[in-house]
């Protein structure tokens, strides 16, 4: 169901100045579109930016808990990767 076609039973109600108010609806009125829809238009990509933000943040937090005990404490070299780093030892040293 698109945004448009959803039932529209919520409100949400905001305190300003009349200087805000006029503001907003003078800039409404130049879209050629309602205040609430201005609101909208303004809000929602703002809304939306700032819950990816945070939930990037979130993942930067876990994924850095998962990497940290593995650099603290690797794992041993096991197999071809073992061979190659030492062939690249022996050739260039430390």
């Amino acid at each position: 169901m698109s945004e448009t076609s959803k039932v529209k039973d919520s409100r949400i109600d905001l305190r300003v100045t009349q200087e805000q108010k006029e503001l907003l609806e003078k800039a409404a009125s130049l879209r050629g579109i309602s205040l609430s829809a201005y609101t909208l238009l303004h809000l929602l990509p703002i809304a939306k930016q700032d819950i990816d933000t945070q939930e990037r943040l979130i993942l930067s937090d876990r994924d850095r808990d998962l990497f940290m005990p593995i650099m603290e404490n690797p794992p041993e070299l096991q197999g071809n990767l073992k061979t190659a780093i030492k062939k690249y030892r022996d050739k260039y040293g430390q």
